[in-house]
């Protein structure tokens, strides 16, 4: 690992905060808020790759377990990563990875355009959405002691959200390709 690959790691999860700032949307009728934090997942695979993309959420995590505010709504704590959203959050971790995963092989930097945008949404819906709510959704029906087919039509009121979220990291991913592209580069 270079100091390169450190220093993106730190500027993503410094990414991740900044993403945090955003308020958080509540839903009233489940206790897991809106966040933009979730589109990082899928910004840092897409763009840093699966290695350093989980490095960067693993970072994170470190960051809340020590009690720094940095979840949106400036949470942070053991409290945090062991109650209902607890699973989401290390699940950014694999998210992470899995997204940065297929991105390297579904968005190659001599592939065209629309072929890369679809390739790193397809990624992001893998890793960000998909990853994310396998980790999630067991941890809050085993935390919360709800049902888990109860905790899934709950979360399917994320869904439209996280494929929009899905989609933004997708062509922000694209631009970064065609301007400083970092994925080829990979550690």
């Amino acid at each position: 690992m270079t100091t390169r690959d450190l220093v993106l790691i730190a500027l993503f999860a410094a990414l991740v905060v900044v993403l945090g700032l955003i308020p958080p949307v509540p839903l009233g009728f489940i206790p897991v808020p809106i966040t933009a934090q979730s589109m990082g997942v899928m910004l840092a695979g897409c763009i840093l790759g699966a290695k350093r993309g989980a490095l960067a959420y693993a970072l994170f995590v470190l960051l809340v377990a020590i009690g720094l505010p940095v979840l949106a709504g400036g949470n942070g704590g053991l409290a945090s990563l062991f109650g209902t959203t607890g699973g989401y959050i290390f699940g950014w971790i694999a998210g992470a990875f899995i997204t940065g995963l297929c991105a390297e092989r579904l968005a190659r930097a001599k592939d065209s355009g629309p072929r890369q945008i679809i390739g790193f949404f397809i990624a992001s819906v893998i890793g960000g959405i998909g990853v994310v709510y396998a980790c999630g959704m067991p941890w809050w029906s085993f935390v919360a002691g709800t049902p888990l087919d109860k905790v899934l039509i709950g979360s399917l009121a994320f869904l439209p959200g996280d494929l929009i979220k899905a989609g933004i990291a997708a062509l922000a991913a694209r631009a970064v390709m065609v301007g400083y592209p970092l994925l080829p580069k990979r550690a």
